[in-house]
């Protein structure tokens, strides 16, 4: 593949699936859909779609398997967790990668392995996806470190927390990239912190793999990211997988979380020898065509070059950055410097006075075709503290949520690029909020009280949407 320029971005929309596709507005006409959603999840990949029309006809079990086709698709299998190790920068003498099916169920994993013992700590911060929390809540005692107001870490406090545990924070756990605001930790300093007081430390991945080179380093080393996870979903390849990349050595001397076909050396009436990492950690028939998936996206992403896509993304946050203030009425949240774009990602979230946040996404996807995120995006603490909310607001909230009326509760608006994306986006997605700020749009928009959505008065989404039935 050709190595891409600031001009061919244009041939990297071409080479994702309905990035131009038509979608009918609510006064009956049409026009391509503007996803910047990004953040959420990605198109597919052409690359991706060509790679798996191949590998189908030859699909079938793999491991153990002596046909043909059995051959294959195991050896298939094996090269995508070559690819997905190499472009992760893991060690490839001591790593291994254990498919899952998204970021979510490989951290769930990790926590429920993970050899804790009584007294022991995690250490994560106010701006993790719920995703790299909650599962560490539920085994162990987890500590917080601090948020400033701009939505970036704060490193005195996260120092502090981890100096004053005496020892017992074991795992640090911390987002490589915040899918709310784009603020990009520096991860591999706090993973030089984290072994100098005793602790490993686990990257949560799933926001940094589409936007930025991963460097995990070899093992045993200062800076060494000891695990990372992410989901194929979020980096154009939306077939159900994900991963878990970390020491085979470390995986090897745990008991398997879930067990049966496939984790297994012998078994009998009396005892079970287990069979060695990933496959130990990988019970039942795996997705081969999502780790196939995955495998097509990172090789097509690897060829045309992360530091391509980063300097692109920049190049759209911050025009993006200097471009949406101009809007009447809007307020951006987190780190809004344009000259700094290239220090984050793409993902930018922002209020609009006098209107809900719902509304506002609502009113972008029903009569402008343009997809955006609106809420607290997985992240309820961190946008708490973005907005400020005191804890008594919080308790009035809460008691809402608690009567299934979830109208009218705090939240942003977020647009995230891809790397598909382009300026002339940014102009259309900027028009669109200023006629929203002059009033000008038809819909009356009314708030749906358990969902807290916003949908046009009338309209039924069942109605709309049974063209696409697939039953």
């Amino acid at each position: 593949m050709t190595q891409p320029n600031s001009a061919s971005t244009f041939d990297f929309r071409q080479a994702v699936i309905g990035a131009d596709q038509p979608v009918t507005l609510l006064d009956g006409s049409s026009v391509p859909y503007l996803n910047l959603d990004n953040a959420a999840s990605t198109p597919a990949l052409r690359a991706v779609k060509d790679a798996l029309d191949a590998a189908l006809p030859w699909y079938s079990s793999v491991h153990r398997g002596s046909g043909f086709k059995s051959l294959l698709s195991t050896e298939l299998y094996e090269q995508a967790r070559r690819i997905v190790l190499d472009f992760v920068g893991a060690d490839p003498a001591g790593d291994c990668v254990m498919f899952s099916k998204n970021t979510t169920e490989a951290i769930n994993h990790l926590a429920r392995i993970y050899p804790f013992r009584p007294g022991d700590q995690v250490l994560t911060t106010g701006l993790e996806h719920h995703s790299n929390d909650l599962p560490w809540r539920a085994r162990t005692e987890v500590l917080h470190a601090a948020v400033l107001a701009n939505g970036a870490l704060d490193l005195d406090d996260f120092e502090a927390k981890l100096a004053g545990s005496a020892g017992r924070v074991k795992l640090v756990a911390v987002s490589g990239a915040s899918n709310v605001t784009g603020y990009l930790p520096p991860i591999h300093d706090l993973a030089e912190l984290a072994h100098r007081h005793g602790a490993r430390i686990m990257v949560d991945c799933a926001q940094l793999l589409p936007h930025r080179q991963i460097c995990m380093g070899p093992i045993d080393t200062p800076r060494r990211l000891d695990f990372i996870a992410f989901s194929a979903h979020k980096v154009y390849a939306p077939f159900g997988s994900g991963g878990l990349v970390g020491p085979a050595a470390f995986f090897d001397q745990l008991e398997p979380d879930d067990r049966g076909g496939g984790t297994v050396e012998m078994v009998t009436l009396s005892e079970v020898t287990w069979t060695g990492a990933p496959e130990r950690d990988e019970a039942g028939s795996p997705n081969v065509l999502g780790a196939l998936a995955l495998a097509a996206a990172l090789r097509f992403l690897g060829e045309f070059g992360m530091d391509a896509v980063a300097a692109h993304e920049a190049e759209l946050t911050a025009y993006a950055l200097r471009r949406l203030p101009r809007v009447p009425g809007l307020h951006l949240y987190g780190l809004t410097d344009p000259d700094s774009a290239a220090q984050r990602l793409g993902v930018i979230p922002f209020t609009m006075s006098g209107l809900a946040h719902g509304q506002v996404a609502a009113v972008l996807g029903f009569e402008a075709g343009i997809g955006v995120r609106d809420g607290c995006f997985c992240a309820h603490p961190y946008i708490l503290r973005l907005l400020g909310v005191t804890n008594e607001e919080y308790q009035a909230y809460h008691q809402r949520v608690l009567n299934h009326n979830r109208a009218d509760l705090p939240g942003l608006v977020r647009m995230s690029f891809g790397c598909y994306n382009t300026l002339a986006d940014v102009d259309r997605f900027a028009a669109a909020l200023e006629a929203i700020a002059a009033g000008d749009f038809h819909g009356d928009y009314i708030v749906h009280p358990r969902s807290g959505s916003y949908y046009p008065r009338g309209f039924d989404p069942s109605a709309a949407l049974a063209q696409f039935s697939l039953i």
